[in-house]
């Protein structure tokens, strides 16, 4: 039941950027069953490629905690990582990862590319499918709104 309860929160965070403009992606970073860090995406606010939720997340964690070794953590995340959140999901040593919707183009722990499969030092153990309707729902919805407005725009 917690792991709903941390994943309505990374999509609470996801609804917000999407009202933002931005793609809608929210993580949760959680210690001893409390969240510890949030991050959401803001790529488009902050014009940076790296302004990702995992990301975000990842660094708030390690400055909430006073180190980059995640290692007693877990990620919740409402869209499959891309490499390099996946990469840095495994360097900084995060236990666990669940994660809602499947990402067929950059997902990175299973979809596209499976990265524990490769000989990483690290392997997170990796969940799928969490909330999942409700985090592909909010993604379909988004980029829906997204064509409308620019169909709008050019009409």
């Amino acid at each position: 039941m917690m792991k709903n309860a941390f994943m309505e929160k990374a999509l609470e965070l996801a609804r917000q950027s999407a009202n933002e403009g931005e793609v809608p992606v929210g993580a949760v970073i959680v210690k001893d069953n409390r969240i510890i860090a949030c991050g959401r995406n803001r790529r488009e606010l902050g014009k940076n490629a790296l302004y990702h939720a995992e990301i975000e997340a990842i660094d708030n964690a390690c400055k909430a905690l006073g180190g980059w070794r995640l290692w007693q953590c877990e990620m919740y995340v409402t869209l499959e990582p891309c490499p390099m959140c996946a990469g840095a999901i495994i360097n900084s040593r995060i236990k666990a990862v669940y994660y809602g919707a499947s990402d067929n183009k950059a997902g990175s722990f299973g979809s596209v590319a499976d990265f524990n499969r490769l000989p990483y030092n690290h392997k997170p153990e990796i969940y799928a499918g969490i909330m999942a309707d409700e985090a592909q729902n909010l993604l379909t919805e988004f980029f829906y709104n997204l064509r409308q407005n620019k169909k709008s725009r050019t009409d």
